[in-house]
């Protein structure tokens, strides 16, 4: 029998966003997971804000956007306060009732620079971790490094010299505020010129033959055994960043008790002060070697080894979460200017990137 359209709404509905939403939802263990770490960061929120004053968007509410943003591949902060207008699930997962308004994308966003002062992501990304550890879904001895390019928030036009030149204060020939600019035979480096848009941005290549482009650097920590980032950094790019990132982030484990016995890399991180810098710490180097570069401390001792073999196999695993980051994250090009804005939602990403894999290592497990 074929229904009929019904044109015309009800004007009462007795259901809840609650049951709208599926019981075996991955987002269920997520939320559960995160509503139990904000309660713990009660006294931190506290802090943060004033006892007088006009109430502003509640700090568990801009968090928790912030995962949706990232998980959901959302593209801007006004694009999220539009969807959430209409979006059930979105409402469901920040306790939000269907009558309520949605967030304004001003204050949204001036709001999140509180997160950003008070370190939440890194706080929430920790928390994760934690879990993951308390499931027993992390290796403590076996870990993976890697970097990769993030194309920065600005235009090779804004890429400009540190001293102007005496030309630079005439405006330009042919009109607007976006003139044609002709860079052929013009030599451009990082110590002689900066972007007037991100300052932070540095110049750097791929690889040879490739083009040169405004970008940060992002390294990412995994364990051999899931396939799950414990550390991320987002730093300058430079020629050196990676080993040092890397250095940065298996100190920032030991600190925190946990031991790495060995470490996979590519070929990029095969240089005598990173193998020392390993070695120092206790840490077997599972680099891939480079030719023609003879290194000590990385040899036929440790490359005849069947681990080295699987930590070169396993270790390709890290590009998952790069892929991840760029495509469903939207980290391809940052939409933050600055290392420390986009270091925050590297955290974000991180931390679900874990979640979306806990959620189906643990498919029963709960967040709490």
């Amino acid at each position: 029998m074929r229904g009929q359209e019904e044109n015309q709404g009800f004007m009462f509905t007795y259901l809840s966003s609650e049951q709208r939403v599926p019981e075996d939802h991955r987002l269920r263990m997520m939320k559960a997971f995160a509503d139990a770490f904000l309660k713990e960061m009660n006294p931190t929120f506290k802090v943060m804000y004033s006892n007088t004053g006009r109430p502003s968007i509640p700090p568990e509410r801009l968090l928790k956007a912030q995962f949706l943003i990232a998980l959901f591949t959302v593209r801007a902060d006004r694009m999220f306060c539009e969807q959430l207008d209409y979006n059930i699930l979105f409402r469901w997962f920040l306790d939000m009732n269907l009558e309520e308004p949605s967030f304004d994308a001003t204050s949204f966003t001036k709001n999140r620079e509180r997160l950003l002062a008070h370190a939440v992501s890194l706080k929430f990304f920790d928390a994760v971790v934690r879990q993951a550890r308390k499931q027993d879904l992390l290796s403590d001895d076996h870990f993976t490094v890697d970097g990769t390019l993030i194309d920065a928030w600005a235009s090779m036009k804004s890429f400009q010299p540190i001293e102007p030149s005496q030309d630079s204060g005439k405006p330009p020939q042919d009109g607007g505020s976006n003139p044609n600019v002709d860079f052929r035979g013009e030599k451009r480096s990082n110590k002689a010129h900066r972007s007037r848009t991100d300052p932070e941005a540095r110049l750097m290549r791929k690889g040879l033959g490739k083009e040169a482009r405004l970008s940060f650097l992002g390294h990412a920590l995994m364990e051999n055994k899931n396939g799950l980032c414990i550390d991320l950094k987002v730093n300058k790019a430079t020629g050196y960043a990676e080993r040092e990132a890397a250095l940065d982030m298996l100190s920032r484990q030991v600190r925190k008790r946990v031991h790495p016995k060995t470490l996979g890399a590519d070929k990029g991180y095969h240089a005598s002060d990173f193998v020392d810098g390993l070695r120092s710490m206790n840490i077997t180097p599972h680099i891939a070697q480079a030719k023609n570069r003879n290194t000590s401390g990385l040899d036929g001792r440790t490359t005849r080894h069947a681990g080295y073999a699987v930590s070169q196999r396993i270790r390709k695993r890290v590009e998952e979460i790069f892929g991840w980051f760029k495509t469903v994250g939207g980290l391809r090009k940052t939409r933050f200017r600055g290392v420390e804005r986009t270091q925050e939602y590297v955290f974000m990403l991180g931390a679900a990137y874990n979640l979306l894999r806990m959620s189906q290592l643990v498919p029963t497990g709960g967040g709490t």
